[in-house]
């Protein structure tokens, strides 16, 4: 309903769903690699002009990152140069194509269903073209959402965005485990050290075919993403300044009512007539807090998890991976939603601390009970605490943090920085996870285990710590109070 006065919080709610749509993207592209792994390295194991090696392996499931960082990179740039919106096109054309890719990576030059090395190639090309556009959605999607919220409600709003990551990762566990069906992934064996093979009972179907339909379900989201990206507003912080400020006026207006708007214009202008480039006109601690909210984000090692749960269950004797996979993915959306209820009541410190010692605790019960068929629910618990603790904390209020911690003059620029930190330490806790999981000091001992997990949970404890001494409760500010709050600490 919409009043002059007071604004319309239907037109709100209906471009932030928009907007969102991109943090599903984000979760389906990053979490389909979870179902599609096993099968996708089995297929590259049949390779006869090459060895595929578990380090291979573990750079092809981790190389959409390579784009995530390369697009979080260039997000400032673009967000600057094209504005919020026509970026976010370009995410979901990039998503397209990526899909697109993944599934037929022949692209109907190569031979078709055959695995070489050229074939391996090529299909990490079109993984880092889509991880490119994961990095533009996972900088823009909360700064845009960020810039068109009410101060009051913003934290609640960026915190759909990271709903809409883990909603993408539970409709993709749901979507691979449709589409695994009857079938089952296949048995990988390890033959020495950093080497695989196929067992040879294994699907052929999952080999394939499976990991093909997995990759190329994300074309419809994708397609829905960037029809739809055409048909919201630009962010009004952006319209004021390209100096548009009629325009923004009346975006403010429908959204926050017509006296309410011409306030926020102006503090707008006032942030904006500051003009600088430096990266640290508002110091050191400003960029380098904003730089490692982003580092432990990933460094706690969720996505260890969250891109190799199937692997991880069936490690634990779990008889279908992918039920629990879904399982967990049901209890992440519900511990989000804590999130997202609670953020604008208790703050973003609080939520970050808590969620940093659940994690903590459920990773050294990872490390401890791992390996023990007796303590195999223990295990299954611990895992699902060490998740959901991430899910009402790091997950949704890192993100929120992004997008309102920075003024307004260098948030571009220092977004895009802190989101290219985030995915460069995606990426060395993703790749190395199968292979530090898979140490051994003995034959058949479970050292890589506990040692992982233990490493995991000493992070996390590290994480409590930072925040509680370091980073600023921002509740209730608005993005220009952000000017004066890092201008007051230097």
């Amino acid at each position: 309903m919409k009043t002059e006065q007071e604004g319309s919080r239907a037109y709100l709610i209906s471009i932030v769903m928009v907007a969102v749509l991109g943090g599903l993207l984000f979760g389906y592209d990053t979490a389909v690699i979870s179902g599609a792994e096993k099968g996708l390295q089995a297929f590259f194991l049949g390779a006869k002009d090459f060895h595929y090696t578990d380090f291979m392996h573990g750079f092809t499931s981790s190389s959409a990152l390579i784009g995530c960082i390369i697009g979080s990179s260039l997000s400032g740039l673009m967000a600057t140069r094209l504005g919020r919106k026509r970026s976010l096109i370009v995410a979901g054309i990039l998503f397209f194509i990526s899909a697109w890719g993944s599934m037929v990576p022949e692209s109907g030059i190569l031979p078709k269903g055959e695995a070489t090395y050229t074939l391996l190639i090529a299909f990490n090309i079109y993984r880092v073209i889509g991880g490119i556009g994961v990095g533009l959605a996972s900088a823009i999607c909360p700064m845009y959402i960020g810039e068109v919220a009410p101060s009051n409600i913003r934290g609640m709003l960026v915190s759909w965005n990271q709903f809409a990551i883990i909603f993408g990762q539970l409709v993709v566990y749901f979507v691979n485990f449709l589409i695994l069906g009857d079938h089952t992934n296949p048995v990988i064996e390890q033959i020495g050290q950093g080497f695989s093979m196929v067992a040879a009972n294994s699907d052929p179907w999952t080999i394939a075919a499976g990991w093909r339909y997995m990759f190329g379900s994300e074309m419809a989201p994708a397609g829905l993403f960037a029809i739809l990206i055409c048909f919201v507003p630009e962010t009004p912080r952006y319209l004021v300044m390209d100096g548009n400020d009629r325009k923004a006026l009346l975006i403010l207006s429908k959204i926050n009512g017509a006296d309410k708007a011409a306030a926020i214009l102006e503090e707008i202008r006032n942030t904006i007539s500051e003009k600088t480039e430096k990266m640290f006109a508002y110091g050191f601690m400003c960029i380098f807090i904003g730089i490692m909210l982003s580092v432990f984000q990933q460094a706690v090692g969720i996505n260890a998890v969250l891109y190799y749960a199937p692997r991880i269950f069936q490690d634990m004797g779990m008889e279908n991976p992918m039920v629990q996979t879904v399982i967990m993915g049901v209890v992440n959306i519900t511990f989000t939603l804590v999130a997202v209820f609670t953020v604008e009541k208790l703050g973003r410190k609080p939520l970050l601390i808590c969620g940093s010692i659940g994690m903590g605790i459920g990773a050294f019960g990872v490390a401890v009970t791992f390996g023990n068929p007796a303590l195999s629910m223990i295990t299954m618990l611990s895992i699902m605490v060490y998740s959901a603790s991430f899910m009402f904390s790091w997950g949704p209020i890192c993100w929120v943090y992004i997008a309102e911690i920075f003024p307004n003059t260098i948030r571009g620029a220092a977004v895009a920085v802190a989101v290219a930190f985030q995915w460069i330490f995606n990426f060395i806790v993703s790749s190395t996870f199968v292979p530090l999981f898979n140490m051994h000091l003995s034959k058949g001992d479970h050292f890589g285990h506990w040692f992982t997990y233990g490493l995991y949970g000493i992070i996390c404890f590290i994480a409590a710590v930072f925040v509680w001494k370091l980073v600023p409760e921002t509740k209730g500010k608005t993005l220009e109070d952000m000017s004066a709050l890092w201008k007051n600490r230097r």
